[in-house]
């Protein structure tokens, strides 16, 4: 599960959940239709922030592996080995499942 990236500082790495391709009925969402998944799960983090008034680490609260729910619209797209992953920060994450 895990890949040669490392995000730096608060940022972590998520392969997405793949999207819906039938509906609870049975009928069948072609490509143009289906909606970004807003699950996934995280493959690499980072260390986490530094405080700015005291420099000390805050670590962060998720790791790899865990699922985690995030906005619609966040991170950024990268791909890797033909893959697609996506790099946000953690405040990104709205919860874990």
């Amino acid at each position: 599960m895990s890949i040669n990236i490392k995000p730096l500082g608060d940022r972590i790495v998520v392969e997405a959940a793949p999207a819906e391709t039938k509906t609870a009925s049975g009928l069948y969402i072609p490509e143009t239709a289906q909606e970004k998944p807003q699950h996934g799960t995280i493959v690499a983090a980072g260390p986490g922030k530094y405080a700015e008034q005291t420099g000390n680490l805050i670590p962060l609260s998720v790791k790899e592996g865990d699922k985690v729910l995030y906005g619609k619209f966040a991170g950024q797209e990268i791909t890797i080995d033909g893959k697609s992953y996506l790099i946000m920060r953690e405040s990104d994450i709205y919860a874990t499942v």
